[in-house]
């Protein structure tokens, strides 16, 4: 079981991880650059790819781990695997109650037809802040990953 789950565990968060540190290299200094009507168009557009895959892959990551905590041969790296589970789990939270809720609103506006306020409500720092947090926690996860995998070999 321990040779399936952890390719799909490392594979899994890999990927997330991933997605999160491309988003912190490029998507949103290019989002946090760009005049507001803009941003509300990329932000919907970028929101929309990454809506079914990412809560799958960090699913997929906290399932497998919470396996390898119960079930890996030794007890390093059952500490490794389970310490990845926390670290996701806090990522989903700020997934769930943070970013899914500004996607939403984003998704919501015309670009060509933005609240008066918007200059008030433009969700872009506190946005950029919970981002920045998910992806140190997936990044943190897939490094408990990995130290997992190493002790396995």
């Amino acid at each position: 079981m321990t040779a399936l789950v952890v390719p799909l565990v490392l594979l899994a968060n890999g990927l997330a991880a991933g997605v999160l540190v491309g988003t912190q290299l490029g998507g949103w200094p290019l989002l946090a650059a760009l005049p507001p009507r803009r941003y509300v168009h990329a932000h919907a557009f970028f929101a929309t790819r990454y809506d079914p895959f990412m809560p799958v892959c960090f699913l997929g990551t906290v399932l497998g781990d919470a396996l390898l905590a119960a079930w890996a041969p030794q007890t390093a790296a059952r500490w490794a695997f389970g310490g990845s589970v926390p670290l996701v789990l806090a990522a989903v939270v700020i997934s769930v109650t943070r970013n899914v809720p500004v996607n939403r609103w984003i998704r919501s506006l015309d670009p060509e037809a933005l609240p008066p306020d918007f200059a008030d409500r433009d969700p872009r720092p506190h946005w950029g802040v919970w981002n920045r947090g998910r992806c140190v926690l997936a990044v943190a996860a897939l490094l408990a990953n990995c130290l997992g995998c190493g002790l396995l070999l």
